[in-house]
């Protein structure tokens, strides 16, 4: 009796198992721990997500009629994404906003903070300058390399 040369382990299962489930519900996310092992599973929607209002939302940073982040990804002031997760531009609900539009910044100021696996990471500027741009908003989920702001 022959064995197959790759045999699917029940982790990948249960993340194929997942992953259909994202499709069949039209989650973004979907995240499960059990017997002490924790699977996130999450897709890029190509729609914008609308999440429930927080609190601590302020107003939209984007400004109307910027150009589009696509546009921003070779642009020497853009701070990107390290990581997928929830952006947050306060450090609690009902605080002010870390940054603005307009404030001068030094390297290594926390401009905001990104939840990723129930873990806040401050986001730091990577050099001194001005905000001149902020495009993610409160409360709004963000992938991998994604711009964050613009700092001049």
């Amino acid at each position: 009796m022959a064995e197959p040369a790759q045999k699917k382990s029940p982790n990948e299962d249960l993340i194929r198992s997942l992953a259909n489930l994202l499709n069949e519900t039209g989650l973004s996310e979907i995240e499960i721990e059990e017997n002490n092992m924790r699977v996130r599973v999450a897709r890029t929607l190509t729609m914008p997500t609308h999440t429930m209002p927080l609190s601590h939302a302020g107003p939209a940073a984007a400004g109307v009629g910027a150009p589009p982040a696509s546009s921003l990804e070779n642009h020497p002031g853009v701070v990107t994404s390290p990581m997928v997760g929830t952006a947050y531009r306060a450090p609690e609900p009902g605080a002010p906003p870390f940054v603005e539009i307009g404030a001068v910044v030094r390297e290594g100021q926390t401009l905001l903070i990104i939840e990723a696996m129930k873990t806040m990471n401050q986001i730091s500027a990577p050099r001194a300058g001005t905000v001149k741009r902020i495009i993610v908003e409160n409360g709004q989920p963000v992938e991998f390399g994604e711009p964050l702001m613009v700092i001049e």
